[in-house]
C-alpha cells in the first residue's frame, strides 16, 4: 500500500510549510477509536467516525475503512443492489479491485488508487462487487467509503458518476520529501484535486515515512479530521498519539500537523492517513439507512419513491 506513488517524492510539486509566525495551528479536540463491524455481504469495516459528535463532521455523514483484509480464494465479498438518495458516496480503493454498476448507467472497474464519486441525488440503485478473477484468486483488499451530504438545494439533483483514475490524482510532496500527498478532491496550497464537489471540501491520502512530519495549510472555515489507515504517529503541535483505526478531530485554526513515529511495524513501513474537511452545510439532517434528507417527511417520500421503482432498476 498504496498503489499510486513515486520513487522520488522530490520530483513532485511541494506543499509549502506555513509560517508559524503568521498562522495558527489547529489543536486536537479529541481522538477516538473506530469500532469494527461488517458491511454488505460480510466484508470487515472500521466505522471511522462512529464515536465523533456530528457537529464536527458536517458536511460528512460517515466513513468506513474497508479492510485491510487478505482474502483467500473464494472469500472476496461485495454489496448487493441497494438504493441511495440525498448525498454522495465516495469509494477510494487502495488495494484490490471492485466493479461498480448503477441504475443510471454509471460504473466501471476500480483498481488500487482509483476513486469512484457517485452523486445519488434524487435517487439511484447501485452494486459493488469484486471481479470474478479476484474471487477465484483471493488477494488483498483495502479502501474507504465516505458519505458526503448534499445541501437541500441539491438533494434532488440528477445522479452523477465520476470515475477518478489513480493516475489523475494530484500527487504532491512535503518540502523535504518525507511525505507524499494524494489530493483526490478540493484545493491544497493552490493545487486542485480532480474530484468535483457540490460544496467546498478537501480530501487527501498522505503517506509519511518514519520520522517525517507535515504541517499543511487548512481553510479556517473548514472542519478538520485525520483518520489513521495504518501506522503510528502524532497529530497536532501538541503531538497527540494516534494509531491504526483512530480518528482525530481538530479545533479552529489554519494549519494541520501530522507526524510519523520513527519506528513503524514491518507490514506497514509508513504512516498512512486520510485528511479531510469541508465547509459545514449547517442544515437539519434526517438519516435513515441509505437515505440522507432534511426531514422525516422527505425520508418517507424517499422510501415510497424507492418502492415504486422511480430509482430505476438493477442492470445486468
Amino acid at each position: 500500500m498504496p498503489a499510486v506513488t513515486v520513487e522520488n517524492p522530490l520530483t513532485l510539486p511541494r506543499v509549502a510549510t506555513p509560517d508559524p509566525a503568521t498562522t495558527a495551528g489547529r489543536p486536537v479536540l479529541t481522538v477516538v477509536t473506530a469500532p469494527e463491524g461488517f458491511e454488505g455481504e460480510g466484508f470487515p469495516v472500521r466505522r471511522a467516525f462512529a464515536k465523533i459528535n456530528t457537529k464536527f463532521l458536517d458536511p460528512f455523514i460517515m466513513m468506513d475503512q474497508m479492510g485491510e483484509v487478505e482474502y483467500a480464494a473464494g472469500e472476496p465479498k461485495g454489496t448487493p443492489w441497494h438504493p441511495h438518495r440525498g448525498f454522495e458516496t465516495v469509494t477510494y480503493l487502495i488495494d484490490g479491485e471492485f466493479i461498480h454498476k448503477d441504475s443510471h448507467g454509471g460504473g466501471g472497474h476500480l483498481g488500487g488508487g482509483d476513486t469512484q464519486w457517485m452523486t445519488a441525488g434524487s435517487g439511484i440503485l447501485h452494486i459493488e462487487t469484486p471481479p470474478e478473477s479476484l474471487v477465484l484468486s483471493g488477494g488483498l483488499f483495502h479502501g474507504i467509503q465516505l458519505w458526503v451530504n448534499l445541501p437541500a438545494s441539491d438533494k434532488m439533483t440528477q445522479p452523477r458518476y465520476q470515475d477518478i483514475h489513480g493516475g489523475h490524482v494530484k500527487l504532491l510532496s512535503s518540502p523535504d520529501g518525507g511525505a507524499i500527498l494524494r489530493l483526490i478532491a478540493g484545493e491544497l496550497d493552490g493545487h486542485q484535486g480532480p474530484g468535483a464537489t457540490h460544496t467546498p471540501i478537501t480530501l487527501l491520502h498522505a503517506s509519511l515515512t518514519p520520522g517525517a512530519e507535515i504541517t499543511i495549510p487548512w481553510r479556517p472555515d473548514f472542519n478538520a479530521l485525520v483518520y489513521v489507515l495504518n501506522g503510528d504517529g502524532t497529530v497536532g503541535a501538541e503531538r497527540r498519539p494516534v494509531r491504526t483505526g483512530q480518528a482525530a478531530v481538530f479545533g479552529e485554526g489554519d494549519t494541520l500537523t501530522v507526524s510519523a513515529d520513527a519506528v513503524q511495524d514491518s507490514r506497514h513501513p509508513n504512516l498512512d492517513v486520510i485528511i479531510l474537511g469541508g465547509q459545514p452545510i449547517r442544515e437539519p439532517v434526517a438519516w435513515y439507512g441509505p437515505f440522507v434528507m432534511n426531514s422525516h417527511r422527505e425520508l418517507e417520500q424517499a422510501m415510497k419513491d424507492f418502492q415504486s421503482g422511480s430509482f430505476g432498476h438493477p442492470i445486468a
